[in-house]
């Protein structure tokens, strides 16, 4: 017995050994409700003679039965059958991806929602080399640091990209890493090792036990690690595509967010290839799009079937761009858009993009119509430097005295934290960057229904009479860096000004679900 949107897994033995398995055998099982709902769930190989099926029951209730099918004749592999039964009800758990199921686009194509339309904003971190550096005890320590300050994602390489990167097979020495396919100096992914992605599962139920999607790459078109020739524009497309089949296998029936492609120009056949086989395997229709290097267009494959976001980078220099997220934003067809990569807190010496700097980035990108979410980056904390003087690392990427421990503390990162604290439990869903309604430089809105705006030094936000109808009435002023109220009300006809003394950052919100509160008295 499981529940709804809670991972089941099925052992399968073959009954033959093969030369590779990984590259020479397809297997996948198909999932069919009481209801004639049917869930296709590709399996992936585990070593020796196992395969495996994971899969989330996406209904409550019912009974689900299941039929594996094999490119190969192997009485072990296809041809098995199985029942799983599902407790109805709803799901009582503090993850919201059980309560309310896996993320997928909005009606509109703009926003994260659940599957049961409840509305989500992405707040992730870049802890890009977490799976292939970190052991579980610092993951444990990591993801409730992250999920205390409200992340709910992390933009990981599922495995070390560069070519030319050498080191002990050893997640705890200096330069250590570890190795999941023997033969991807060679720009090739076909020898696999199953028990990196096996140690790599643990590295992710610990992820998941605190709430946070993995937003799964691949391999890195762009830098990488260190900058040494990666492997993502030269791998094949078919083994690219076959990469990614593997990892929606493994991970897919669990949160995730596809990045299949990351700090290029997104027009490598790779991504495409892969794009086109996450949409064809991935039953649940979770998100998938592409993260652009700094001097790309940002549009490739824009009108892609399998696109749902384009994510752009500013680069490392300490500058706020929220011009190119509203950009991406006027694109067509609509896709969702947030600044993936904004300068890393610290790059390169102490004190550039520090602090408030990450917030007023994160709320700047959020009302230019990044409305996706928002990403924050810790210089050291990307790359998992194992502590402040490990070798090996290019110094501008670096922060100055800092390994992973000390760049998780970096205090940008409670700021972009704290979106998620002030924004939770709106509806954010397809709300859209709005000037029209107030007489401020940032703001998003829902029409009548819900107003969100930034104000960089605070001050009364003066509403337009001629479109106070469209502004709800109640509203609170918040302390962004801190998540304090500093005041409430309701607003009467004719009252078009929110008072704020000014001199401070300010997050004006007017929500048509808040009971009517007394003008102006703070919590």
């Amino acid at each position: 017995m499981t529940v709804a949107w809670q991972q089941a897994e099925i052992t399968l033995g073959a009954g033959f050994d093969y030369a590779n398995p990984y590259t020479d055998v397809e297997v996948w099982a198909d999932f069919t409700h009481d209801t004639g709902m049917t869930v296709r769930r590709p399996a992936f190989w585990d070593g020796g003679r196992v395969w495996r099926v994971r899969f989330a029951p996406p209904l409550s209730g019912g009974r689900w039965i299941w039929r594996t099918h094999s490119s190969v004749e192997d009485p072990g592999l296809g041809g098995r059958m199985g029942e799983l039964e599902v407790r109805s009800g709803a799901v009582e758990s503090p993850n919201p991806f059980l309560r309310h199921g896996f993320w997928r686009m909005s009606p509109g194509g703009r926003n994260l929602v659940h599957a049961d339309a409840t509305p989500a904003l992405l707040v992730a971190d870049t802890a890009w080399a977490l799976p292939w550096r970190a052991t579980e005890g610092d993951v444990r320590v990591y993801a409730a640091d992250r999920a205390s300050k409200g992340f709910n994602a992390v933009l990981l390489m599922t495995l070390q990209p560069d070519m030319d990167a050498r080191g002990p097979q050893d997640r705890t020495a200096d330069e250590g890493f570890d190795v999941a396919f023997e033969d991807l100096p060679d720009g090739h992914l076909n020898r696999m090792r199953p028990s990196y992605f096996q140690y790599f599962d643990r590295l992710h139920a610990v992820l998941l036990e605190h709430g946070i999607a993995p937003v799964l790459q691949p391999v890195f078109q762009g830098f990488g690690w260190k900058g040494l020739r990666t492997a993502g524009a030269a791998i094949p497309p078919v083994e690219y595509a076959r990469y990614c089949r593997y990892l929606l296998a493994r991970y897919g029936a669990a949160p995730a967010v596809w990045l299949v492609g990351a700090d290029g120009s997104g027009s490598e056949p790779q991504v495409s290839a892969g794009g086109r086989e996450i949409e064809a395997w991935d039953a649940y229709g979770q998100p998938t799009g592409v993260h652009y290097r700094p001097h790309a267009r940002n549009d490739a494959h824009q009108d892609a079937p399998w696109l749902d976001f384009q994510w752009c980078q500013t680069g490392h220099r300490g500058e706020h761009v929220p011009e190119r997220v509203a950009d991406m934003w006027r694109n067509l067809p609509a896709k969702a858009v947030a600044n993936g990569e904004p300068t890393y807190e610290n790059t390169g010496e102490h004190g550039r993009a520090d602090g408030w700097w990450q917030g007023h980035e994160a709320w700047s990108n959020l009302c230019a119509g990044g409305t996706m979410g928002v990403i924050y980056g810790a210089a050291g904390l990307w790359q998992w430097r194992l502590h402040a003087a490990e070798p090996g690392h290019q110094p501008f990427f670096l922060a100055p005295d800092a390994g992973w421990r000390e760049a998780l503390d970096f205090a940008g990162s409670r700021h972009v934290g704290m979106i998620a604290h002030i924004l939770a439990g709106l509806p954010l869903a397809d709300m859209v960057p709005d000037w029209q309604l107030t007489f401020a430089p940032r703001g998003l809105s829902v029409p009548g229904r819900l107003y969100v705006t930034y104000a960089e030094h605070g001050g009364p936000l003066r509403i337009h009479p001629d479109t106070d109808h469209a502004v709800p009435r109640p509203y609170r002023v918040y302390d962004p860096l801190t998540g304090e109220i500093t005041g409430k009300g309701h607003r009467h006809q004719g009252d078009l000004v929110i008072p704020d003394d000014g001199g401070a950052a300010r997050v004006f919100i007017c929500y048509d679900g808040w009971a009517a509160d007394t003008p102006g008295s703070p919590t």
